[in-house]
């Protein structure tokens, strides 16, 4: 219990005193995350919303494979994005391997799944019957489409959020494909790996604390605007 306290301590200080490799880490593990989930819900939200709207052959499929997405390990999307950007890899020549570029790729892979499946799963949760309703009053496809995703928009929030857990707090696939380089690559997760491979476990909780913290922050933010968007009748 002492460990944790000192943990703590040792995290407030850090931030207090404005230790410029944490803050660094901290910009550096928000910005390649924030970066991924805006990326995934660019393209998730959308396809999502699609495939839930639409019926079409190959739909199926398409939602199975959506489905299988939603729970690939991150290390074995690292191993793919490594292979894609490595030097002989198709993707080689941007150079891009060991960059925060390489690091959002892989984030966006794990998190878009997760956000189009979700986001799939909240507009069929919605009653057939609205749209029935707005066909027979004479809605376009637009509208009613557009009716139908504002009544889904607290699970679409919710996909968003879910997208962002399932990334800010992975290391496997950031370290594959981002080397973990003071200064360059390293975020919250794979500073916590190297602390505690060093035996430093005050730092490594620290860190972990400064996680949890801010990973705790962002949620709070997200059901505050889950309580505007859905405000209670």
């Amino acid at each position: 219990m002492s460990d944790l306290w000192e943990a703590l301590w040792t995290a407030l200080r850090l931030l207090l005193r404005g230790d410029p490799a944490l803050w660094q880490i901290i910009g550096l593990s928000l910005g390649v995350s924030g970066a991924a989930l805006l990326i995934s819900s660019v393209v998730g939200v959308p396809l999502g919303a699609w495939l839930a709207l639409h019926r079409f052959p190959g739909r199926r499929l398409a939602t199975t494979l959506i489905y299988t997405g939603m729970g690939l390990p991150p290390v074995v999307v690292g191993l793919v994005v490594y292979l894609l950007l490595s030097r002989a890899g198709p993707l080689g020549a941007f150079g891009w391997l060991f960059t925060p570029r390489a690091m959002i790729m892989a984030q966006t892979m794990i998190s878009l799944p997760l956000v189009a499946g979700l986001t799939m799963s909240a507009v069929e949760s919605i009653d057939e019957e609205l749209r029935l309703q707005l066909r027979a009053l004479g809605a376009t496809s637009g509208q009613i489409a557009r009716a139908t995703l504002w009544e889904a928009r607290g699970g679409m929030l919710v996909a968003l959020v879910a997208g962002f857990g399932s990334i800010i707090s992975e290391v496997g696939a950031v370290m594959l494909v981002g080397g973990n380089i003071e200064g360059a690559t390293r975020v919250l997760t794979t500073a916590i790996v190297l602390e505690t491979r060093r035996g430093a476990w005050d730092q490594a909780l620290a860190l972990a604390i400064v996680l949890l913290g801010l990973t705790f922050f962002l949620n709070l933010i997200a059901l505050r605007l889950r309580q505007r968007l859905l405000p209670r009748p």
